[in-house]
């Protein structure tokens, strides 16, 4: 009796929680459904795609709706008033001019306060940032073909950066900025080219984050920035590009060609490597070919012409002599040697290797000959340990043959003083 009592209660209790929340369920969606959804689905075409879009909208995710952003009083349209709805009086907006649309995102994201309700760690500075940006600049002059927040990440249905989904996900940057810098009939006038996005799906980075999904790899913004469209205090493209190739702009920056450069006014990384059409560089850079870069201002036997050749022999050289050990040690390896010593030896030395593509950036010939001497004697104690390996090998096969014909003799003396003693005594 006491467990069916018990039963009959809890039974009450949850019918009665059931209720509490089916009202809070249908009064929020008494609020949720209001004049603006029910109107725009139900004149449906253009109008409801706004509704559509929200339903995976990130705002949407954290609680917000259209009076949030666009102002009005919703539920007053639920009486069929959709004049008393959109009233400019209850701060409705509508549809932001185009000028007004980053002060139109910005009174929530420019707000600390209301802002770390949602996020703590979500930066507040972005217009203030665009407003420094040549985008924001061109926008405050009346320019409306510039990019605003909502030409980036959306209107509505707008993703998180995480989701990859999202306009601004790292692997489709590269096409948000495109839609823009390679439409050359929106670019008309700029006087800016419109290839950028081509030559960079052909680039390194590129190939690494589009192709291979690298995204340690540089997308547009990481170059030119997010909301500021050009990092703040960057006083040349070389502090730009040294924020991850740490080690080559330290060399550039100590080294005769920064001081040259900036009497030329040549950009320093992009005068040898170009901006958005990167190739992996190369060996070939630093020849007297078709390749070489240094060519290109270096008149032959000038001093700059002679100090690339000599980097040039020096790595050459040292890669001939990685490549020529390597053969030798996996030849030994692939006998059943033991070579582990030898290979990491060649580790070493290629590691020395690419120390002295690096060091190129000084233009120091004594650099580099200091980095390669080093790779130089680690593949030559490599190359001399897989000489003794395959010098082993073939003692071992010698040592191997003359066992095996001893043995053969053996057997072959074995067999003969058995038919003797056949021969001797026959079987009965």
């Amino acid at each position: 009796m006491r467990l069916r009592r018990f039963t009959y209660l809890n039974t009450s209790l949850l019918l009665l929680w059931a209720g509490f929340v089916y009202a809070q369920a249908e009064s929020q969606t008494q609020d949720e459904v209001n004049s603006c959804i029910s109107c725009h689905l139900e004149v449906g075409d253009e109008l409801a795609d706004p509704v559509e879009g929200m339903k995976e909208d990130v705002h949407t995710r954290q609680g917000l709706s259209c009076a949030d952003c666009h102002g009005g009083d919703p539920k007053a349209g639920l009486d069929g008033d959709m004049e008393a709805s959109m009233d400019p009086g209850k701060g409705y907006i509508g549809i932001p001019k185009r000028t007004d649309i980053p002060q139109f995102c910005g009174r929530c994201h420019s707000n600390p306060n209301y802002m770390r309700r949602f996020n703590p760690r979500v930066a507040t500075d972005q217009l203030d940032r665009y407003r420094t940006s040549v985008h924001g600049q061109r926008l405050a002059k009346g320019d409306t073909k510039v990019a605003t927040c909502i030409d980036c990440h959306g209107v509505h249905g707008v993703r998180g950066a995480k989701d990859s989904r999202s306009s601004v996900y790292p692997l489709n940057i590269p096409e948000t900025c495109g839609k823009c810098h390679a439409d050359a009939e929106h670019m008309e006038g700029y006087n800016i080219p419109t290839d950028q996005s081509e030559k960079y799906k052909t680039s390194v980075h590129g190939i690494a984050l589009l192709e291979k999904g690298d995204q340690a790899a540089p997308a547009c913004n990481d170059c030119h920035g997010n909301h500021g469209a050009s990092p703040p205090g960057a006083p040349s493209v070389a502090f730009i590009c040294g924020q991850c190739h740490l080690n080559n702009s330290e060399l550039f920056l100590k080294s005769p060609h920064r001081v040259a450069f900036d009497e030329m006014g040549l950009p320093e990384c992009e005068t040898c490597h170009g901006n958005h059409g990167i190739q992996h560089p190369s060996d070939q850079m630093l020849s007297t070919g078709d390749s070489g870069v240094c060519i290109e201002c270096h008149e032959e036997d000038s001093k700059g012409y002679i100090t690339a050749v000599a980097m040039h022999q020096q790595i050459i050289s040292l890669e001939n002599s990685i490549q020529l050990a390597d053969s030798v040690v996996s030849k030994a390896e692939r006998a059943g040697m033991q070579v582990s010593e030898s290979k990491f030896q060649l580790h070493d030395a290629d590691d020395a290797l690419i120390k002295s593509r690096t060091m190129v950036h000084s233009l120091s010939v004594t650099k580099i000959q200091e980095v390669s001497k080093t790779g130089l004697d680690l593949a030559e104690g490599a190359l001399q340990a897989g000489y003794a390996a395959l010098d082993e090998v073939q003692f071992r096969r010698k040592g191997l043959s003359i066992s095996l014909i001893f043995i053969l003799f053996l057997a072959f003396g074995v067999y003969l003083k058995i038919r003797e003693v056949d021969q001797k005594h026959p079987p009965k």
